[in-house]
């Protein structure tokens, strides 16, 4: 009643039906997952795992010491860039009082002359001078020659910030000359050497 299947004829049918199970198996995982791409190395992370390992906290070097010290010689470039940059007088490196056109422009007008206001520490050291000295009639000379001193520094600071403020408004319309005075008179009054920014005209140049 039972015929025995033929043992060859079983393997080639299992072998038959295991390759065709597993075609179809792979054709359908392929086919719900298009675009699919062969397994990498190593699994590609999450966006989530991305993100959080850029979020790390800084980690400090573990050589403290060295960072220090490449610290501190970034800083001292720094500050002699920034130096170097303000003797040239570039607007970037100048503190906000030194800054813009017009006050460009005044010391230029201030440097391009020669000024009483130059030697007033030289004067400074004269008054010290008659001051310590014993008697009233040196203390009265030094009053007059510290009088004499002011009027003739205002005078000056006002004459050379009104020629200023012509030229600003000529050259510049708009432009604010506010405390331009007071920052003609701080200039005069200064060395020209020790001037900050360094002067960029000569004396007796045309401004």
């Amino acid at each position: 009643m039972f015929r025995r299947r033929n043992s060859a004829t079983s393997e080639v049918e299992d072998q038959d039906q295991g390759a065709a199970g597993f075609t179809a198996t792979d054709i359908d995982s392929d086919q719900s997952r298009p675009g699919m791409t062969p397994k990498k190395g190593a699994p590609t992370p999450k966006r989530s795992e991305a993100e959080a390992k850029r979020r790390q906290p800084y980690q400090a070097p573990t050589d403290r010491k060295a960072a220090s010290k490449d610290a501190r010689k970034r800083d001292a470039a720094s500050r002699l860039r920034k130096s170097q940059a303000l003797q040239r007088g570039e607007d970037w490196a100048m503190p906000p009082k030194d800054r813009g056109p017009v006050r460009a422009l005044a010391r230029d007008v201030v440097d391009a002359r020669r000024s009483i206001g130059e030697y007033y520490m030289f004067m400074v050291i004269v008054l010290i001078v008659l001051l310590v000295l014993p008697g009233t009639q040196a203390k009265v000379i030094a009053d007059f020659v510290v009088v004499g001193l002011l009027t003739v520094i205002v005078g000056e600071g006002w004459y050379v910030s009104t020629k200023v403020k012509k030229l600003a408004a000529e050259r510049f319309p708009g432009q604010s000359t506010r405390g331009i005075r007071m920052y003609v008179i701080m200039r005069s009054i200064s060395m020209r050497r020790m001037r900050m920014p360094k002067p960029r005209v000569n004396r007796g140049d045309r401004v």
